[in-house]
């Protein structure tokens, strides 16, 4: 576990799967937790899980393809702790469209507002209060978006999650000197995310023989926006057991 202690971490999505995952980890590592979502059940139950194991955490709503929700939620977020030093960008949807001949515009659009556009709506909401700590931006895409075709047919998400790509590489390149901005790609991971439970049918496909657990990923985001990574800027890095290779 890399320590984070004191820091503020901003995580979206973060009430169930990979962002539930690194939530707990994060507040293990001794950072204060904003719990970011809709769902404000899980949020809450996710926050008291946090509260009784002895760390700092609240939920906040937020729908990050709404403006307004978002600057709603930055102003809350910042107001309760006093500043932010990390945001991880991990909300993002993975609807069962696979063919370009059944995704129509509609779809194709509400997929992009939240997978890219919702990144950059909640990266410019809170990269001022980031600048003044020297923060850490980590945004989550996928080997979807990579150059690998390891995911297949999924046209508007790889699509998506390639737009978060580059904005992540550009963030890096443009606010090197006063913040760190990297991304990770997982590949498939067992989160509420699949509606289709089965997942042995990617085991052959996927040199480790088996689709990762949510930790795995929050181990590496964990990594990435302690200290010890303070030199690591741009790295789009694959968490995939190979499957991108």
């Amino acid at each position: 576990m890399n320590r984070i202690d004191d820091k503020v971490a901003v995580i979206t999505g973060a009430t169930s799967g990979i962002g539930e995952a690194s939530a707990k980890l994060f507040s293990l590592a001794g950072a204060k937790i904003v719990i970011g979502g809709r769902n404000e059940e899980r949020g809450n139950r996710i926050a008291k899980e946090i509260i009784k194991e002895g760390g700092e955490a609240e939920f906040i709503s937020v729908d990050v393809s709404d403006s307004a929700s978002v600057d709603v939620f930055t102003k809350k977020a910042v107001e309760r702790f006093g500043g932010v030093d990390i945001l991880f960008n991990n909300a993002g949807v993975f609807p069962p469209v696979p063919d370009l001949e059944e995704t129509d515009e509609k779809q194709w659009e509400e997929i992009f507002n939240i997978n890219s556009t919702g990144i950059y709506r909640v990266t410019k909401s809170f990269i001022p209060y980031l600048i003044e700590r020297n923060g850490s931006i980590l945004n989550n895409a996928s080997v979807a978006g990579m150059q690998s075709f390891a995911s297949g047919r999924v046209y508007a998400y790889g699509a998506s999650k390639a737009a978060v790509i580059q904005f992540s590489r550009m963030l890096a390149k443009m606010y090197g000197d006063r913040i760190r901005v990297n991304c990770i790609c997982p590949g498939v991971v067992d989160t509420p995310i699949f509606i289709n439970r089965d997942f042995s049918r990617y085991e052959n496909l996927i040199p480790m023989r088996r689709v990762a657990k949510p930790e795995d990923i929050a181990k590496v985001a964990n990594f990435l926006v302690s200290d010890d990574a303070g030199y690591i800027n741009g790295a789009v890095i694959p968490v995939d057991g190979g499957q991108s290779l």
